[in-house]
């Protein structure tokens, strides 16, 4: 079955919480539709068009990330393993990113925390995929790899949890690997999963380094739930077009990196059959390690193993 959500206050938040009401219950195989709005709770469908301004129905003190849901997954429970499907990811016209201006510690060794912060406005063509940009009197084009920067499920322990960083739970992963034809699958800690999703990205490299991707609205996202009642998992892992990928999350880039290495060889036993040495020895020769992201309170490393690069 479908769902279309629509895309007003109502339906929309700025944390995690277990004890959030859902907005709405579906079954295994449901796919979900919606817009997404921009980073500052925007949305405007065309150029011209009034950009209208949302608000979090949870009323935080400090809003973070708008968030659609949270959307409750019958028969859910903690243990079980929630596979997000991505089947549609289309940007909105616009997005911006930003730069400079803020004390950041990437921007404290760059030097530019107390420069003037920079705001670049982008235009995105949607049909050829592509955006657009002017600076310093010359234009700049880029090739768009639309994807959402934040999915995840409700935390098990109590209390509200801010979206910036990312949890075992998923959430704000920033992976720009997570496109259309992606499935995120991610460990349950909740009665019902409580999926949220959004912050639109039209593109963005590895580590995030400002701080911001294009961020943008997304005119049309549609994701398929699928429940699966026997699988465990220790951290969210996926399946993307470039290959299988895991992940991890800490403070310490280097147990960051661990984390992910970790869960690719632990893959590549199940896939190989072979000891955790030998997992490792072929991981060395066939897995990339990116890092997702520098600038979310804790960092993010992705482990990929291209399809095919292990007969």
């Amino acid at each position: 079955m479908k769902h279309r959500i629509e895309l007003k206050s109502e339906h929309l938040h700025s944390s995690f919480n277990s004890t959030y009401p859902p907005i709405l219950k579906v079954r295994s195989g449901d796919t979900l539709e919606t817009q997404t709005p921009d980073i500052e709770w925007g949305y405007s469908a065309a150029e011209g068009e009034e950009r209208v301004i949302y608000s979090s129905r949870e009323q935080e003190e400090k809003l973070g990330h708008p968030l659609i849901g949270p959307i409750e997954i019958e028969g859910a429970r903690p243990g079980m393993v929630l596979e997000v499907r991505i089947d549609e990811n289309i940007p909105g016209w616009y997005g911006r990113n930003w730069a400079g201006g803020t004390p950041a510690w990437q921007n404290e060794k760059l030097g530019i925390a107390n420069s003037e912060r920079l705001q670049v406005d982008w235009e995105l063509n949607r049909e050829q995929m592509t955006g657009k940009c002017a600076m310093a009197g010359t234009e700049f084009s880029v090739a768009l790899s639309p994807f959402l920067g934040l999915i995840g499920l409700a935390p098990g322990a109590p209390g509200t949890h801010r979206t910036a960083p990312p949890y075992r739970t998923g959430g704000n992963i920033d992976c720009k690997e997570l496109v259309k034809g992606s499935s995120l699958f991610l460990p349950i800690e909740v009665d019902g999963a409580m999926l949220s999703f959004g912050d639109g990205h039209a593109l963005q490299g590895d580590g995030e380094n400002s701080g911001t991707a294009i961020e943008c609205p997304m005119d049309h996202v549609a994701l398929t739930v699928v429940l699966h009642e026997e699988m465990t998992l220790r951290m969210p892992k996926a399946k993307t077009p470039a290959g299988w990928v895991t992940f991890g999350f800490d403070e310490d880039l280097n147990e960051a990196a661990a984390t992910a290495l970790d869960e690719m060889i632990g893959l590549i036993q199940d896939f190989h059959s072979v000891s955790k040495t030998q997992a490792t020895a072929l991981a060395s020769v066939a897995v990339d390690l990116h890092i997702t992201q520098i600038v979310n309170g804790v960092k993010g490393v992705h482990a990929l193993l291209p399809h095919g690069a292990i007969r």
